[in-house]
């Protein structure tokens, strides 16, 4: 898993204004694609991974901070690969520009809502959770199983086994749930 998967496990996904001002094209200024209380979020997650205070993430600094919400045994493979995602050392603005190219990527709601329907035969607006399991692990771009406990985590299966793939999608797309 990537340090911008990571976070965005970590963090609330930004709300749809940002994912708007990401979309409309490239600015030379990562910091006018976000409202000032969404920088002071993704800082305040910034400050809370830059374990050492030297303004710069590094490995040791995402060994620790999983190590404080209790992942211990974290392979040096896994950090170095997260940390090579960025173009170069991680500061403040390397960080936001990461989440401002990640929000560029994020397909529309629409687009995901169709993928999981292709599942829901009988359009009930949800899918079981072990079928999901199975094809997120053994199709495409596999998750391990990690991965798919982060997500389930985040979004549980209802008593019966059912994952409410629309909330999901409102939660990928918008940053939050619906009320």
């Amino acid at each position: 898993m990537g340090v911008l998967t990571w976070v965005s496990a970590f963090l609330d996904s930004a709300p749809r204004r940002a994912r708007k001002k990401a979309e409309g094209g490239a600015s030379s200024n990562v910091f006018s694609m976000f409202d000032q209380s969404q920088i002071q979020e993704f800082k305040e997650a910034f400050t809370i991974m830059d374990q050492n205070r030297d303004g710069f993430i590094d490995k040791e600094d995402l060994r620790d901070t999983f190590a404080a919400l209790g992942r211990i045994n974290v392979k040096n493979e896994e950090l170095e690969a997260m940390v090579k995602e960025a173009p170069g050392p991680i500061n403040f603005t390397v960080f936001l520009t990461m989440f401002g190219e990640k929000l560029k990527g994020t397909d529309p709601e629409e687009t995901i809502l169709h993928a999981f329907k292709v599942f829901d035969t009988e359009g009930k607006g949800f899918v079981k959770a072990d079928f999901i399991k199975e094809k997120l692990m053994t199709q495409a771009d596999r998750f391990s199983e990690e991965e798919v406990k982060q997500m389930f985590a985040a979004f549980p299966p209802d008593v019966c086994g059912n994952l409410d793939y629309r909330n999901l999608c409102y939660v990928i797309t918008h940053g939050e749930e619906k009320d």
